[in-house]
């Protein structure tokens, strides 16, 4: 095998797993939310060891009647649209409020979540995706995610793309474009 072959197939099957890492982080980030997940950071320790700062959790819609005591839950905390997830430790269903409390919490939550508040319940996570997908969401994050992009298109086509250049005048011409015409009779 050639110097050339091999590099060929280093370059395929690297770009190949590169590739692959795309899809799949494009699919835990984004595609989650076409079966109705949406995902989530967790940013404090409040749930560890359940939820370690730094997940990602993917929470699922639910009503509030379907939320049960011992569940998480995940819900907008305040006014400034402050996401917590903590696990409900009471349910007031008369005035709709969930009583939560963190797991790395010595004690409830100040204030109770009005059913109103929810958004979900977790339904997995994944460690460390969460920083990952948070640096993204925000400049400069966001710049360097596209300019990554470009530049892994770039390579992933660079060998193409030479091997063009080097073909000469004369190959090029004698290549098929794809059209063919019919002979006339």
């Amino acid at each position: 095998m050639t110097v050339s072959k091999k590099f060929k197939l280093i370059w395929n099957i690297v770009t190949g797993a590169i590739v692959a890492l795309f899809v799949v982080v494009a699919i835990l980030l984004v595609g989650v939310r076409l079966v109705g997940l949406e995902p989530y950071t967790v940013l404090s320790g409040s749930m560890e060891p359940t939820y370690p700062v730094g997940s990602l959790i993917y929470v699922k819609s639910v009503d509030p009647q379907d939320v049960t005591v011992g569940q998480p839950i995940t819900f907008v905390l305040n006014e400034d649209l402050v996401v917590a997830t903590h696990r409900v430790v009471e349910i007031d269903e008369e005035n709709q409020y969930f009583y939560t409390k963190g797991d790395a919490n010595e004690s409830m939550d100040g204030s109770p979540v009005h059913f109103k508040n929810l958004i979900g319940v977790p339904v997995f996570s994944i460690p460390y995706l969460g920083y990952a997908a948070n640096y993204i969401q925000s400049p400069p994050g966001t710049y360097i995610a596209i300019a990554l992009g470009a530049v892994f298109l770039l390579l992933l086509f660079l060998p193409d793309f030479i091997r063009w250049m080097k073909d000469s005048p004369d190959e090029k011409k004698s290549k098929p474009s794809g059209k063919e015409i019919p002979p006339e009779k």
